[in-house]
This record gives structure tokens, C-alpha cells and sequence, in this order.
């Protein structure tokens, strides 16, 4: 499925605040974090990508829904221009709202932390109409000079049951059955000149 759509798809790490425990070492950081969270949200949902880029760590990694890996906000930038916006885009529009599952967790000195989530992000398509999907998402980010940045996003659908799926599945049903419907005429005629 080389379908852009999971493209930012997003990067939509929007988030659901949730109340933290009173004492939390962490909490200006998850402040921070969740801040830079909902700025991606929102600046996917309003269609400006250099927002998002701007919460990247230069060396950040994203791997797409699609399974396309991006290196660094140019790469992001330009698989999201491919995607949505080029003249053979896929998508014309992409919108998400994302949730947290449960807080993000630290590691070593407390300057890396890891968080994941749901997505649920609605597609515009350039050759059909719009179409919903749930997907997950994890990121890992990293506090660097007093600040963080999202170095890595990882998204997934699931590839075994979802909407394009029922597509393709209906398509084949209904390709099938005009297949065999056509079959059948053109052995009526056939059959009748044959007998005339």
C-alpha cells in the first residue's frame, strides 16, 4: 500500500491531556512535550507542515503508515509535498485527532522519553472519496540543551482489515460478478448464432 495517506499521517501526535500524579519530577517536561504534541496535530490539520518540521530534530526519523522512511524536516517536508500537495498527489487533504496512551515514560538521565498513541485520521483522496482510518503511532523525543525535539515517529495501520481493504474486497466482488455476468451473455449470443 503505497498510499500517502499514511503519510502524516501522519505525524499527527496530537494529544489528550491527562491529569499527572502532583509529584511528578516530570512534569514541566511533559508540559513541554505535550505541548510540541498538539503543535503537530494542529499544524497537520491546518495543512502547514513547516509548523511540524520545526518541532523535528534535524536528524529525525519518521517512518510512515506506508512503510516510506524520511530523514530530517526536508525529507519529511517533501514526502508530505508528494503526498498532498504535488501535482500527482494521492491525497488533497489529510486531518487527524491523535491520543496519548497513558504518559510518556523516561529513560537514563531524563533528557529521552518514549510515548505512544491512536490515531484517527480522515483522508481526502485525489482518486476517491474521503475515507477514515485508525492507526498507532510512537515516538521517541529528546531534550537537547533545554529543549525537545521529536527525533523519532513511527506510524502503523493495520494492513489486515481496514476501509481500503473493504475497497479493493467490494471491487473484486463486484468485478467478479460483472466478469461472470458478461460471461454468461456472450455465451447466450454465441450459443444462439450458432444455433441460427
Amino acid at each position: 500500500m503505497n498510499s500517502p495517506f499514511f503519510l502524516l499521517l501522519a505525524l499527527s501526535i496530537a494529544v489528550t491531556a491527562q491529569p499527572l500524579p502532583a509529584d511528578d519530577p516530570h512534569a514541566a517536561d511533559r508540559r513541554q512535550m505535550l505541548a510540541i504534541l498538539r503543535e503537530v496535530e494542529a499544524s497537520i490539520n491546518e495543512q502547514s507542515l513547516e509548523r511540524m518540521a520545526k518541532q523535528m530534530d534535524p536528524a529525525a526519523t519518521v517512518v510512515w503508515a506506508n512503510g516510506e522512511v524520511s530523514r530530517g524536516p526536508a525529507e519529511i517536508l517533501a514526502y508530505y509535498d508528494r503526498m498532498v500537495k504535488g501535482p500527482d498527489r494521492v491525497l488533497s487533504r489529510y486531518t487527524t485527532k491523535a491520543a496519548l496512551n497513558g504518559h510518556a515514560r523516561f529513560l537514563a538521565d531524563g533528557t529521552v522519553a518514549i510515548a505512544d498513541g491512536t490515531m484517527e485520521d480522515e483522508f481526502t483522496s485525489t482518486v476517491r472519496g474521503p475515507f477514515k482510518l485508525k492507526s498507532n503511532w510512537s515516538t521517541t523525543l529528546a531534550k537537547t540543551n533545554g529543549e525537545w525535539k521529536v527525533v523519532s515517529l513511527h506510524l502503523s495501520a493495520n494492513v489486515f482489515n481496514n476501509v481500503l481493504l473493504d475497497d479493493a474486497k467490494a471491487a473484486l466482488v463486484y468485478t467478479g460478478g460483472g466478469g461472470a455476468l458478461a460471461g454468461a451473455l456472450l455465451g447466450w449470443y454465441f450459443g444462439r448464432r450458432k444455433r441460427a
